[in-house]
């Protein structure tokens, strides 16, 4: 058995829940009598390098559990891929600091900086555990049937959405909403949840994993138009055209290579221009809704909270018994009641390789989504307010 001090990062995109896991590994940690301390990481793997650590073994659980309950990475996060020499940089401060566990809260780009630190250590022939513990509002990571993160930020997405059509009935028109997920279109489905009734929106669905046809686009808006008198879109801020180009980015690239897709409004610009030039009549809206899906507080789902908080609590646990390197996921048992299970999954099944929407959740017309997809999501976001109606 390995004993030694822990480390703990948060990396990638912050959530409403991460927190939740790291108070979780924190708690966890205090039982393991061979975890001899317990060090916070500002800012993930980029604090590590400049030993930039926060002691977490001595905070009251009062404290603990507000920032549990705190959207956002409370350590601080961080987007950088490790090379060669950061990576001998950061094994320099954990064997100076008798580190011998090591836990990355993140998504598939985490999972990945943490396959490549475990492998490191084998060729080192240092005695250490590494764990990935999963995070992401995209919901793309491997073998997990879900991500904790997402289903808070599917919460918010429905509410945006139920609210966003109340407006778009009291004042007809085309309505634009632009939302994350990349290259996976889980986050944009889950505006489906909005509807109670029908005619409610949104009315049209598109994901990225769907080519984006933009005359297909036109008809769509069209004929949604013609049936309700108005129409509301919900689109991936990762849709792409035939030849798989995104319809809006500004080009540029973090360290592992992702495209920045969120951070202006030109999807949303670009659609609205087309829907204008094809109907000079309507009135025509976009928003983008960026980050503000990520850390929206008072939205958060009672299972994403709570699984999360057991993630973390599963990662180190797991770690402190066997030392074995992986990366946790999350096994649906039922769905009524939902009930769920926690395991390991080697590191190389989620690093780097991201998953995608399922074909059987996305309809034949590819503009909306199918009753498994609500069937799949609906426990995870838990019940949402009733619209009233005259």
């Amino acid at each position: 058995m390995l004993k030694g001090k822990m480390v703990i990062g948060q990396s990638g995109g912050p959530t409403a829940v991460i927190n939740q896991s790291l108070v979780g590994a924190i708690l966890a940690a205090r039982e393991q009598g061979v975890i001899t301390g317990i060090l916070g990481a500002r800012h993930g793997i980029a604090g590590i390098m400049k030993e930039d650590f926060i002691d977490l073994s001595t905070q009251p659980l009062s404290q603990l559990e507000e920032i549990a309950a705190t959207p956002a990475a409370a350590l601080g996060s961080v987007r950088l891929k490790p090379g060669k020499e950061e990576c001998e940089k950061v094994f320099e401060v954990f064997k100076k600091n008798d580190v011998r566990f090591f836990f990355y809260v993140g998504g598939n780009d985490s999972a990945e900086t943490a396959h490549i630190i475990s492998e490191m250590a084998k060729e080192a022939n240092y005695d250490f555990c590494t764990v990935h513990i999963p995070k992401t509002i995209d919901n793309d990571l491997r073998v997990t049937d879900h991500c904790p993160g997402f289903a808070s930020a599917a919460r918010f997405v429905a509410l945006a959405f139920m609210g966003d059509d109340r407006d778009n009935a009291a004042l007809s028109g085309v309505k634009i909403n632009v939302v994350m997920g990349r290259d996976a279109g889980f986050l944009t489905a889950a505006s489906a949840l909005a509807r109670q009734e029908e005619g409610d929106g949104p009315h049209l669905i598109y994901v990225p994993e769907r080519t984006f046809s933009t005359e297909q686009f036109k008809k769509d808006v069209a004929e949604k138009i013609q049936q309700y008198g108005r129409c509301v879109v919900a689109v991936s801020e990762g849709v792409v055209d035939a030849e798989g180009h995104p319809i809006a980015t500004s080009g540029e690239k973090d360290s592992h290579g992702n495209l920045q897709l969120s951070g202006t409004g030109a999807l949303g610009d670009a659609l609205s221009a087309i829907v204008k030039q094809a109907l000079p009549k309507a009135r025509v809206r976009a928003d983008t809704f960026g980050y503000l899906q990520r850390s929206f507080p008072t939205i958060v789902s009672e299972v994403d909270a709570k699984e999360a908080r057991e993630v973390g609590f599963f990662a180190v646990k797991h770690a402190a018994t066997t030392a074995e390197n992986g990366s946790v996921a999350i096994r649906r048992l039922s769905n009524v009641p939902y009930r769920s299970e926690y395991f390991m999954t080697p590191l190389s099944t989620v690093a780097r390789e991201a998953t995608s929407l399922s074909d059987a959740y996305i309809s034949s017309k590819g503009n909306d989504v199918t009753q498994a997809w609500l069937d799949y999501i609906r426990p995870l976001v838990g019940d949402l307010p009733k619209i009233g109606r005259f």
